[in-house]
């Protein structure tokens, strides 16, 4: 069957017969059917696994341990004159051994201490899994048809990703690979989504079914968040649309929902050339914009353990 459409297609071509037709069949040939070839689902995260600082990570921490230095300066006490030396009496030798015992059982709490802050701080870190139920991702982008600018805007709920949210410590959070299938995506016109699988995106083929977005480093996240907070940060990564893998930053808000949910959207605009794109020429469309805005608006939901 598609060796005869594509036979069909080849002689309205050849002949000149209805050229805009054979164009038409060509993508339709070219663009499969549009359904995903399997669940979507993206590398999961793990809580319990505190991740080392980033560059940017710890130029905020150590803005926040600057603050704290000079604020402690400024209530340094005068010095305190020093005392007359002193004959170390019996009784005093005795309260000095009783005073390295308490030395010592106050280190051990402190040790104690310290264990339970670090059980605390892991307690504090909340895994959350994007619901693809509640999310999707689209682009937008503008262009000229029959004369009039528009901006065509294309959809996918398969979107999948996770995040680390963590509470005693916000800039130990985490975002995960976001994984799209950008075979899915859809807009108003069937000729488009046409176009955008079989000969744009090429998602189509297996190999190009599939983007990613994996996050290299958080910038911006605040000192402290709690359930009700609406955090903006960036989020640096590496994006990879078919074959082609370029640096962007994602502009992030993020709402703490519940304890058990967050939701938010994250945007950045990229020039498709930049990807050897090629976007096919038709006569009803002209001027169509390099650059294109990509969102991320999700909602997330606690992984119980």
């Amino acid at each position: 069957m598609n060796r005869t459409l594509v036979l069909i297609a080849a002689a309205l071509v050849i002949f000149g017969v209805g050229t805009g037709f054979g164009f038409i069949l060509n993508n339709a040939l070219l663009a499969g059917d549009g359904e995903a070839s399997e669940p979507i689902s993206a590398p999961t995260l793990d809580p319990n696994v505190v991740p080392t600082m980033s560059v940017a990570q710890l130029s905020t921490q150590n803005a926040v341990l600057q603050a704290q230095l000079e604020t402690l300066s400024t209530q340094i006490a005068e010095p305190v004159e020093e005392m007359p030396a002193m004959e170390m009496t019996e009784d005093m030798a005795e309260m000095a051994g009783a005073t390295e015992e308490v030395t010592e059982e106050a280190a051990m709490e402190t040790d104690s201490s310290a264990q339970t802050a670090d059980d605390d701080s892991a307690a504090e870190r909340s895994l959350f899994r994007i619901d693809t139920t509640q999310s999707e991702a689209r682009f937008n982008i503008q262009e000229t048809l029959r004369g009039e600018r528009i901006t065509v805007v294309g959809t996918t709920e398969q979107v999948a990703g996770d995040v680390v949210v963590d509470f005693g410590n916000p800039g130990a959070s985490q975002v995960g690979t976001i994984r799209i299938n950008v075979r899915t995506i859809a807009t108003d016109s069937s000729f488009r989504n046409d176009a955008i699988r079989g000969r744009i995106l090429q998602s189509s083929q297996d190999q190009f079914e599939f983007s990613e977005f994996v996050p290299t480093d958080l910038i911006g996240l605040p000192e402290s968040v709690a359930v009700g907070d609406t955090i903006t940060f960036q989020i640096v990564g590496d994006l990879t649309i078919r074959d082609i893998t370029n640096n962007v930053i994602f502009d992030a808000t993020v709402t703490v929902d519940s304890e058990t949910l967050i939701s938010g959207l994250a945007s950045t605009t990229v020039f498709y050339p930049d990807y050897n794109l090629v976007i096919p020429s038709v006569p009803q469309v002209s001027d169509v914009a390099d650059d294109v805005v990509l969102e991320i608006e999700f909602v997330a939901t606690l992984v119980e353990e």
